[in-house]
């Protein structure tokens, strides 16, 4: 009889772990929700600033650039950011 109940006992088993595998939603997060976010809908770009650092200014654009997907078909998408030296009004 224990013939029979070890391999029906580790086909229960496996059945399990094969089920519960996927039973898990996926968690992403960052440190800083302002540098990375997910979902399929691009964020909007913030404006152009222009930063005073003394004798010249920077002028800051940041824009939103798509970085692939995660394992559950949500887009990701990292805020890139350029500096360009302008003179200051």
């Amino acid at each position: 009889m224990s013939r029979y109940r070890t391999p029906l006992w580790m086909g229960l088993i496996a059945l399990l772990a094969g089920c519960s595998g996927g039973a898990i939603a996926p968690n992403y997060t960052s440190e800083n929700p302002d540098i990375m976010r997910i979902g399929n809908q691009r964020p909007a770009d913030p404006q152009v600033t222009v930063e005073s650092l003394g004798s010249y200014c920077l002028e800051i654009t940041e824009t939103w650039s798509e970085q692939g997907d995660t394992p559950d078909g949500q887009k990701l998408w990292a805020l890139s950011t350029q500096r360009k030296v302008v003179p200051c009004q």
